[in-house]
C-alpha cells in the first residue's frame, strides 16, 4: 500500500509541474483581463469535464544553447480530445508561458498525432495558437515539424473540419497552418498575424507599421480577408467556435446535424412581399430575406467585414443547416469583383465537401467593372466562383430575387451549372444586362436617327423592360423551375431541401480538378 501512495504522490508531483506551465510568473505576466492560460481556453471549448490530455509528460530534446538543463513537461503545447455539445472533437493549445509557445520538433510530433488521431477518426480538429514562431535553437527540426504539420493540415482537407484560433502571437511559418484550415478565429487588438513583422518590414521595405495595423484581427477580418471571425475576447472567441461545430458533420462522410426547431416550416413571411424596393436601382439589405426565412431568424454570418457585395455564412431550415451566399445590394450594388468571387468560392467548396446543402440568393448586376479588377485578374478569380458551383454535388437551391444580369446570372448557381431548384420573384430581371445599356447597344441607330432621341430612348427601354427585365421568358425556357410569391420563400426552400434530401450526383473519375487558383 505504501508503495503504492508513493508512486502516486510522484505522479501528482509531476501533474503539478505540467499544470504549471512555465510557472506562477509567466502566467502572471501572460494572464491580462481578458487572456486565458493554454488549459483555461480548453476549459471553455470543451464540454465541462470531457478533456482527456495525452502526453502531458513529453519534453523537448535540445542541448543547444543551454536547452538541455531546461525542460518543461508538455513542451508548450496541450493536446488531447474531448467533447463540444456532446460530440468528439480533437484539440491542441500551444501556451506561450512555455519558450513563448514556439514550435520544437516535440511539440510537433505532440500536434502530429492529434492530428493523425482526428483523420482516422473523422473528427473535427481544433487548434489554439499562441506561439513565437520556431524554436531558433532547434533550427531545421523545427522548420521540419512545422513542414510536417503543414502535410497533415492539407490531407486532412475535405476530410474533417479543421479550425484555428489565433489567440495571441502567429507569425512567420506558424501563419501556414491555420491558412490551409477551414476557418480563422482571431481576437481583436491581442492576436495577429503575418509572414514577415513590423522591425523586417522596416529594414527592408522601410515602412513603419504596428503589428495591430499589419496582422491585427480587423486587419484580416477587414482587409486581408484571411481571417472569418473577430472576437471581443478569448473566452468569446471559444464560444464561437463552439457555435460553428454546431453547423458542421464530423466528417466529409457524415451528414451535416439536425436541430429540433419550433419555427414552422410552412411559415408564411407577408413582410417579404414589400421588401424589393420598386425602383431596381435602390439598395435593400438582403440579410432581411434571410433572417426572415430561416429558423427563429438565426443567421452565422462568416467573414462578415470583408467583401461585403457578398453575404456567406451558416443557418437551418426546418432544422437542417446549409450554407447561404447571397449578394448584397446595399454594397457594390451586389456587384461580384475579386475579393467576392475568392470569399464565396472558398465557402461553396466547403459546404460541398461537408455535405451542406447550398442556398443562393441572387441580386447581381454583374462583374465590377474597371482597370483595377481587369489588371487584377478578375477573369481568374470570377471563375473560382463559377468552377466552385460548377463542381458542387449537394442539393443547390437559387432564389432570384431581383438582378441577375450576364455572366454574373451563370455564375451564381443558376439552372446551367447544375441548380437543382432555381425559384424567382416576380421582381426578378434575367437578362444580359440591364435595359438602358441593352438598348444603347441595340438600338444605337434608331435613337441617333430619331427626332426627340431621349423619349425614343425611354420608350425602347421600357419595351426592353415589358419583354426582358422580368422571370418569365427563363422560365417558359425551364432555366428558373417557379415564380414564386416571396412570402413563400422558406416554405419553398424547405420543401426543395426535403425533396433533394437523398440526391446523388457525381463528377468525372479524376486524381482532381485544376481549379482556376
Amino acid at each position: 500500500m505504501e508503495y503504492i501512495e508513493q508512486k502516486l504522490q510522484d505522479l501528482d508531483k509531476r501533474n503539478e509541474k505540467a499544470f504549471a506551465g512555465g510557472g506562477e510568473d509567466r502566467v502572471k505576466k501572460h494572464k491580462g483581463e481578458t487572456r486565458l492560460t493554454a488549459r483555461e481556453r480548453i476549459d471553455v471549448l470543451l464540454d465541462p469535464g470531457s478533456f482527456v490530455e495525452l502526453d502531458r509528460f513529453v519534453t523537448h530534446r535540445c542541448d543547444n544553447f543551454g536547452m538541455g538543463s531546461t525542460k518543461i513537461p508538455g513542451d508548450g503545447v496541450i493536446t488531447g480530445y474531448g467533447r463540444i455539445n456532446g460530440k468528439s472533437v480533437y484539440v491542441y493549445s500551444q501556451d506561450f508561458t512555455v519558450f513563448g509557445g514556439s514550435m520544437s520538433r516535440t511539440q510537433a510530433n505532440k500536434i502530429l498525432k492529434i492530428q493523425e488521431l482526428a483523420l482516422k477518426n473523422g473528427r473535427p480538429i481544433i487548434g489554439l495558437n499562441d506561439s513565437g514562431g520556431a524554436r531558433i535553437q532547434e533550427g531545421v527540426e523545427a522548420l521540419g515539424g512545422y513542414a510536417d504539420i503543414f502535410l497533415q493540415n492539407t490531407l486532412a482537407s475535405g476530410v474533417v473540419p479543421q479550425v484555428s484560433a489565433i489567440l495571441g502571437p502567429c507569425a512567420g511559418g506558424a501563419v501556414y497552418s491555420p491558412s490551409l484550415t477551414d476557418f480563422i478565429f482571431m481576437v481583436k487588438d491581442t492576436s495577429y498575424m503575418f509572414v514577415t513583422g513590423p522591425d523586417v518590414i522596416k529594414s527592408v521595405t522601410h515602412e513603419e507599421v504596428t503589428k495591430e495595423e499589419l496582422g491585427g484581427a480587423n486587419t484580416h477580418n477587414q482587409k486581408s480577408g484571411v481571417a472569418h471571425f473577430a472576437a471581443e475576447d478569448d473566452k468569446h472567441c471559444l464560444l464561437l467556435i463552439r457555435e460553428l461545430l454546431n453547423f458542421l458533420p464530423a466528417n466529409n462522410v457524415d451528414d451535416p446535424p439536425v436541430l429540433p426547431t419550433n419555427d414552422p416550416p410552412d411559415r408564411i413571411e407577408e413582410s417579404l412581399n414589400e421588401i424589393i424596393p420598386d425602383s431596381s436601382k435602390k439598395p435593400y439589405d438582403i440579410k432581411e430575406i434571410i433572417t426572415k426565412t430561416v429558423d427563429e431568424g438565426y443567421f452565422l454570418e462568416i467573414q462578415q467585414h470583408y467583401a461585403q457585395n457578398i453575404v456567406i455564412g451558416f443557418a437551418r431550415y426546418n432544422g437542417r443547416s446549409v450554407g447561404i451566399v447571397a449578394n448584397q445590394p446595399q454594397y457594390l450594388a451586389g456587384c461580384l469583383n475579386i475579393p467576392a468571387s475568392i470569399k464565396a468560392a472558398r465557402f461553396v467548396r466547403f459546404c460541398d465537401a461537408f455535405n451542406i446543402p447550398l442556398v443562393t440568393f441572387v441580386d447581381v448586376p454583374g462583374f465590377l467593372p474597371g482597370t483595377d479588377q481587369e489588371w487584377n485578374g478578375i477573369i481568374t478569380h470570377g471563375a473560382k466562383l463559377l468552377y466552385a458551383y460548377c463542381e458542387a454535388t449537394v442539393p443547390k437551391i437559387t432564389v432570384v430575387t431581383r438582378k441577375a444580369y450576364g455572366g454574373a446570372y451563370d455564375v451564381m448557381s443558376s439552372k446551367h451549372i447544375r441548380g437543382d431548384i432555381n425559384l424567382a420573384y416576380p421582381t426578378a430581371e434575367i437578362a444580359v444586362m440591364g435595359a438602358e445599356g441593352a438598348v444603347n447597344i441595340i438600338f444605337r441607330n434608331e435613337i441617333n436617327e430619331a427626332i426627340d432621341k431621349d423619349a425614343e430612348r425611354q420608350r425602347l427601354i421600357k419595351d426592353y423592360e415589358t419583354r426582358f427585365n422580368n422571370p418569365y421568358v427563363a422560365s417558359e425556357l425551364g432555366y428558373i423551375d417557379e415564380v414564386i410569391e416571396p412570402a413563400m420563400t422558406r416554405k419553398r426552400i424547405i420543401d426543395s431541401l426535403e425533396m433533394l434530401k437523398n440526391k446523388k450526383d457525381k463528377n468525372p473519375p479524376k486524381k482532381h480538378g485544376n481549379i482556376p487558383l
